[in-house]
C-alpha cells in the first residue's frame, strides 16, 4: 500500500489540498449564515430556509471535507515522517488543524441549537466565530509554506 500512495504521492497531496479548501470554505460560510440567522424570526420562511442550508452545508460539504482532510493528511504523514522531524512547524500545524477541528465541532453544535430555535448567541459573537478560521487558516499556510522553525 505504501508504494501505491509513494507512487501516487502528488494525486494524494492535490486531494488533500482540495478537501481543505472545501472545508475551509465552509468553515468561513457557515459562521456568516448563522450571522443572517440570529435576526430570522423564529418559525418564520428565512429561518427554515437557513436550517436547510446550514444543515447540507455541514452533512454535504464541510463534514466530507474535513474528513478527507485528515485521512489524506495523516496518509501523507505516514509516508513521509521525516517531516515530523524537519522541525516544529508540522507539530504547530497539526495543533492549529485540531483546533479547527474544534471550531468545526462548535459551529455543528450552533447550527443543532438553530435547528431547535435554541440559539443564545449573537450576531457579534458570530462576527467573531467567523473570523477564527480566518486567523487559523493564514496561521496554518504561513506554518507550511515558510516553516518558520
Amino acid at each position: 500500500m505504501t508504494d501505491f500512495i509513494l507512487t501516487h504521492y502528488l494525486w494524494f497531496k492535490a486531494i488533500h489540498l482540495i478537501a481543505v479548501i472545501s472545508w475551509m470554505a465552509g468553515m468561513l460560510y457557515l459562521p456568516r449564515l448563522y450571522v443572517y440567522h440570529v435576526t430570522a424570526k423564529k418559525g418564520g420562511e428565512l429561518s427554515e430556509t437557513l436550517k436547510i442550508m446550514e444543515r447540507r452545508l455541514l452533512r454535504f460539504i464541510m463534514n466530507p471535507a474535513m474528513i478527507i482532510t485528515w485521512i489524506l493528511g495523516l496518509t501523507l504523514i505516514a509516508t513521509n515522517t521525516s517531516v515530523m522531524t524537519s522541525g516544529g512547524w508540522m507539530h504547530a500545524k497539526l495543533l492549529l488543524v485540531v483546533i479547527m477541528s474544534g471550531m468545526h465541532m462548535a459551529l455543528a453544535v450552533w447550527r443543532k441549537q438553530f435547528e431547535r430555535d435554541e440559539n443564545t448567541h449573537s450576531q457579534k459573537f458570530f462576527r467573531i466565530m467567523n473570523e477564527v478560521p480566518t486567523v487559523l487558516l493564514v496561521i496554518i499556510v504561513i506554518l507550511v509554506i515558510v516553516k518558520p522553525f
